[in-house]
């Protein structure tokens, strides 16, 4: 467990946000991947290359979402701020910077 008690409120309210901002987001990618596409061929191409830009963003969007919703879980189960792997306190600067880490700065860099 941290030796310090973290106020949680704000990086829920943090967390919370950005999990709006990213389902959102994501909503808005699934609609536009789900237009018709042109008939015309070289149209085609230009679609299909940003299709595949909205992908990858919609799939690391799903990453970040998991993230944060593991984080929220973390915060609801009292070990949010400690590290997944060695236990030590993550650094407030570390969850201001990333609020969705499970890692302490030495465990990440492993």
């Amino acid at each position: 467990m941290p030796s310090v008690t973290l106020d949680t409120t704000q990086y829920r309210s943090v967390l919370e946000r950005r999990l709006a901002f990213l389902e959102n987001r994501l909503e808005t990618i699934e609609d536009k991947l789900d237009d018709p596409k042109s008939r015309d061929w070289e149209e085609q191409a230009v679609e299909s290359e940003g299709d595949e830009v909205m992908e990858g963003l919609g799939n690391s969007g799903l990453e970040e979402i998991r993230a944060i919703k593991a984080a929220l879980a973390r915060i609801d189960n009292g070990s949010f701020g400690e590290c997944a792997k060695c236990g030590k306190e993550i650094s407030s600067e570390r969850l201001d910077a990333v609020p969705h880490t499970p890692f302490c700065r030495e465990c990440a860099r492993r």
